[in-house]
């Protein structure tokens, strides 16, 4: 009896146009209230935990904290890897939706799986992975070395780990999109004699722009907090290898007080990309859905 009462009552929050019951409104504030007080306690809390620490010694302390060389070092670094590896997965995610929703080909399930795989291997593995691939012993490791490119502990591989990290945001994005919005308006500039640049330009990027800049910002977030995969290949160097994840970690172990002041610095890019995600979703979520 119990049972029934509790699905009548789920079927009376999911119905459209009918009127809850009073069973059915105070399950949707329990859930309601339940879901709310984990987040609080997950979320909430410790974010505010990080800024109130951060601004415990005050305003002075904290300037000082995030102005030292090794912290706007790894400002500069963590901007600069997002900016070189968000760009190369919107193309990666781009061609990959594009050939996994317009094309039949063999393999196609496998190119889904390998888009997910960064899902499902720990960062730390895929740190290690490309250490065995570009580093000094690894399998092209010589052939590096012998042309004075350093891959692992550099730039370059701080963004080859942040790009296997980040993989999937945007391809995850834009084939679901592109799969339900099928590929009739496409064809039909085809037959028209438009070309292909012509068509992508003028037909698909219009019809995608949005769901394509909400995975960019996932993307974004991702690469900007990026800790596993990143510790494993940078050497942690402070000033040079050291991204802002990285170098709080370092400051944690120094100075308590000031890793959470660049730890703050870290939050705030991130609630600013979560913020720009949430307003594109309350203003062009429909357009994203593809309604």
């Amino acid at each position: 009896m119990g049972g029934d009462t509790l699905m009548a009552a789920i079927s009376a929050i999911v119905s459209i146009g009918v009127r809850p019951s009073w069973s059915a409104s105070v399950v949707r504030v329990v859930l309601v209230s339940a879901a709310l007080m984990v987040l609080a306690w997950l979320l909430v809390l410790p974010l505010a935990a990080i800024f109130a620490e951060a601004f415990r010694q005050g305003w002075s302390f904290y300037l000082d904290a995030i102005s030292q060389p090794d912290s706007m070092a790894a400002v500069r670094l963590t901007l600069t890897v997002a900016a070189i590896a968000v760009p190369l997965n919107l193309v990666f995610g781009l061609a990959a939706a594009w050939a996994m929703t317009h094309f039949t080909f063999p393999g196609k399930s496998l190119l889904g799986a390998l888009i997910d795989l960064p899902f499902s291997v720990s960062p730390v593995v895929a740190g290690m992975m490309l250490i065995l691939v570009y580093g000094k012993d690894g399998w092209l490791g010589s052939w590096f070395e012998a042309h004075d490119v350093q891959v692992i502990f550099a730039l370059p591989g701080l963004v080859l780990a942040t790009v296997f990290v980040t993989l999937p945001f945007v391809a995850r994005e834009l084939i679901p999109l592109m799969q339900a919005q099928g590929s009739e308006q496409e064809e039909a500039a085809l037959t028209l004699g438009a070309s292909g640049w012509r068509i992508f330009f003028h037909v698909t990027l219009p019809r995608v722009r949005w769901a394509l800049l909400y995975g960019v910002l996932l993307c974004n977030a991702r690469a900007m907090g990026e800790f596993g995969a990143v510790y494993v290949v940078s050497g942690h160097l402070p000033g040079l290898t050291n991204t802002l994840p990285l170098q709080v970690d370092q400051l944690y172990q120094e100075n308590f007080s000031a890793a959470f002041a660049v730890a703050s610095l870290l939050a705030l890019l991130t609630l600013l990309t979560l913020g720009l995600k949430r307003l594109l979703e309350w203003r062009h979520g429909e357009a994203r859905n593809g309604h």
